[in-house]
């Protein structure tokens, strides 16, 4: 393999995909729709409990939510062992709740509405200061625990720039297939930051191992070894873990679709990185007399 000749090529690809998503953030911004598809969670909205007073059909009460607010992505979520919903969306105003109370009863006619409300928008900044601290939290611990590790600040640096660059791809995808920022988007972004940094430090161990098997000069050798070496162990996890994600996504619910599709784009990702970008940024920080 050749992973540190072919580098500028992962690093203009990796560029290539995050200007794509921030030009998608643009354009989207443009056209009065926000860079990405915000929840109601960030920017508050309006929030209904129903009781079904039956089983029913999630789409249909998507479709009778769409007809009369023309709001595509509700959050409809179900109150386990009964059959009431809590259903969240952009703000509506008094007169569209009296529609739609009426199309949910016309559609299902054993339904009764049992609370509406106005959800505030002040737990936005509270959420984004959190998810902000979390994954800087994060990084800074992961940055530590490699250095010390592998006895290289660099190591511990070209694992951070892959993460930064795993996350900014997963938010590429997030502008590009409009999926919902809600509480899921912090749970995605701090899995894949774990999921990724794990196949790197296999990786950046199977480096070491080998550090006295080559020549000082020969480390562009040593890191496609160790790369190759370590290639089936990252393919494989990958793989299982992105079918088994797919599965949930394919029957999941919509609130669970939300958090696997980009959790599969972030495996994949992910894998990319660990394999063409981390060691590659490794090398690039190694000074001539290393390379």
């Amino acid at each position: 393999m050749k992973i540190i000749e072919n580098r500028k090529k992962f690093f203009a690809l990796s560029l290539i995909l995050i200007f794509i998503g921030f030009a998608a953030m643009f354009y989207q911004s443009t056209q009065g729709n926000g860079m990405l598809n915000w929840d109601v969670e960030f920017t508050g909205g309006t929030s209904m409990e129903i009781d079904m007073g039956e089983v029913y059909d999630h789409e249909k009460l998507r479709e009778v939510i769409f007809d009369v607010t023309g709001q595509r992505s509700p959050q409809i979520q179900d109150v386990i062992g009964t059959n009431e919903v809590a259903v969240k969306m952009q703000s509506i105003d008094s007169e569209t709740r009296g529609k739609l109370s009426e199309g949910i009863k016309a559609e299902f006619p054993l339904s009764e509405i049992k609370t509406t409300s106005d959800v505030s928008g002040t737990v936005s900044s509270e959420m984004q200061k959190a998810a902000i601290k979390a994954s800087l939290l994060a990084c800074i611990a992961m940055l530590i625990y490699i250095s010390i590790r592998f006895k290289d600040i660099r190591a511990g640096g070209s694992a951070i720039i892959a993460l930064v660059h795993d996350v900014l791809i997963v938010i590429a995808a997030y502008a590009i297939f409009r999926i919902p920022v809600n509480n899921t988007f912090i749970a995605v972004l701090l899995t894949i930051l774990g999921y990724s940094v794990n196949a790197t430090i296999v990786i950046f161990d199977r480096i070491r191992e080998n550090h006295d098997k080559f020549p000082v000069r020969e480390t562009a050798e040593k890191i496609n070894k160790s790369v190759a070496q370590t290639l089936a162990r990252s393919i494989n996890t990958s793989i299982t873990t992105f079918f088994t994600v797919g599965a949930v996504y394919v029957i999941g619910v919509q609130s669970i679709k939300e958090f696997a599709l980009p959790m599969m784009v972030g495996i994949i990702v992910g894998a990319y990185s660990s394999i063409c970008i981390s060691g590659s940024v490794w090398f690039t920080l190694l000074p001539k007399n290393e390379k």
